[in-house]
């Protein structure tokens, strides 16, 4: 009977049933991949499949960007328009602001050039924060404008917040 486990040594190329390594063990895949790297073994890197995961990781970036900043826009439309919650929940809304913004600044840290990304997908995100707060709050369409009521600017600006005064600079 054939073990459900590779042992150590097993599979450096293929895995179990002979499907491939990258098939049958992930971890286990980029390990040998890495090994490989830097060994300058080329002959033994899964080429294809690298350069998928790779493309997936640009992808998996610029999701993680956008998904942060329709929750940032969220919760800025909220403080801003709904007014029965705002008592109860604006608290938690503006920590949410704060950590969207600290978390889409570290992912700028990290990736600069995501930073024009993150202008172009500034309308569609507004629309989708827009949509899930009219949906949550159950207010007219008419109740929050359909373009964003803030400038671009404000939106990682740590020191805007909704229904609070500015300090000047």
């Amino acid at each position: 009977m054939e073990s459900a486990f590779l042992s150590p040594g097993q599979g450096d190329v293929e895995g179990r049933a002979g499907r491939s390594l990258y098939e049958s063990d992930f971890y286990r895949w980029i390990q040998h991949t890495s090994t490989a790297l830097k060994a300058k073994d080329f002959d033994q890197v899964d080429w294809d499949n690298l350069i998928e995961e790779i493309e997936s990781m640009g992808r998996g970036e610029r999701k993680e960007l956008k998904s942060r900043l329709i929750v940032l826009i969220e919760h800025l439309l909220k403080l801003l328009y709904w007014d029965a919650e705002k008592v109860w929940s604006g608290r938690g809304w503006r920590s949410t602001v704060i950590e969207q913004r600290r978390q889409i600044q570290l992912t700028l840290e990290d990736s600069p050039s995501l930073r024009s990304a993150l202008l172009e997908m500034c309308p569609d995100a507004y629309q989708q924060a827009r949509e899930d707060v009219l949906l949550k709050s159950q207010l007219s369409e008419a109740a929050i404008p359909s373009e964003p009521p803030y400038a671009f600017s404000d939106l990682l600006n740590p020191r805007y917040l909704p229904g609070q005064s500015q300090p000047e600079d």
